[in-house]
């Protein structure tokens, strides 16, 4: 069986988003969708929540809910369930790894919720093996006809190259443009020398050899997916202020990850972190190959 979508859900609103945008996709891209629900005994003082058997069953009781509701709006979907009692981080790093993609609810603008309190989302984030879309409650119709995936490209050909991948299938899958995005920025001074400088004025200058490193980058998708309309946009500025702006007006936007790990454990790059928490659409983060 082919991977599915995988969508962790809480019961929260958000949650309930990322579970109706997964629905959307394994649909658009003939996959099953594989709901997920993590969950851990509790005892608290000033609360009764009952015994193991109870707090289990209320948690299967909610993911039944959830998952008729999907069923009900999506007929044809193949939807598969699994109730896992663990650490969150843990139960959703591993439903990654047979996932396609792994689709969570995300407050946004600062604040990341349900299986991502803390530490919990961008150790996900850092650890899955697949791409992870996170949907806040609120998103609006950022699925309409004329808006964009705007995915982000740096480095060399092979630095965002999964991210591309990952772009351009979407693309594809839904019929929508593609908008690829490059920022650079003006090296130290002392990153000079008469040999670089010869260089840069052969290839017409610094905007110009950003614009070829983009085209070259592109290259090989664009050959594979030649429906998909491309447009690429090159810009001086941080990379985390000219994404954002290209994503007010796109459907998702696609960034690579640059996860390690610390003394106090894992680590996204600058980028994505900054992606992830303003972005006014739903954001995918996808890991190197």
């Amino acid at each position: 069986m082919a991977p599915p979508v995988t969508a962790g859900v809480d019961g929260s609103n958000e949650s309930r988003a990322a579970l109706a945008w997964a629905a959307r996709e394994a649909e658009r891209r003939r996959l099953p969708l594989h709901v997920v629900h993590a969950w851990r005994f509790e005892v608290h003082e000033a609360v009764d929540l009952g015994d193991r058997d109870a707090q289990e069953q209320r948690v299967h009781d909610m993911i039944d809910k959830v998952v008729r509701e999907v069923t009900e709006h999506h007929r044809s979907l193949e939807v598969t369930c699994e109730v896992a009692e663990g650490r969150a981080v843990d139960v959703l790093t591993a439903a990654s790894a047979e996932a396609q993609l792994l689709v969570l609810g995300s407050r946004g603008h600062g604040v990341l919720v349900g299986f991502l309190v803390g530490s919990v989302g961008q150790q996900v984030i850092a650890q899955a093996a697949r791409p992870v879309v996170l949907v806040r409650a609120d998103d609006p119709a950022a699925e309409a006809a004329g808006r964009d995936i705007v995915v982000g490209q740096q480095g060399g050909p092979d630095d965002t190259a999964q991210a591309l991948r990952f772009a351009f299938e979407t693309a594809a899958a839904r019929g929508a443009g593609l908008r690829a995005v490059r920022a650079w920025t003006l090296p130290p001074a002392f990153a000079y020398s008469p040999g670089s400088l010869e260089l840069l004025d052969e290839v017409g200058g610094l905007e110009s050899f950003e614009r070829t490193a983009l085209e070259q980058a592109l290259r090989p998708w664009r050959e594979r997916f030649p429906h998909v309309p491309v447009t690429q946009h090159v810009e001086m500025g941080s990379a985390g202020q000219v994404l954002l702006a290209a994503a007010e007006h796109a459907q998702l936007m696609v960034v690579g990850r640059r996860a390690c790990r610390t003394a106090v454990g894992a680590r996204i790059g600058s980028v994505a972190h900054g992606v992830l928490h303003h972005a006014p659409c739903p954001v995918a983060v996808v890991p190197p190959g």
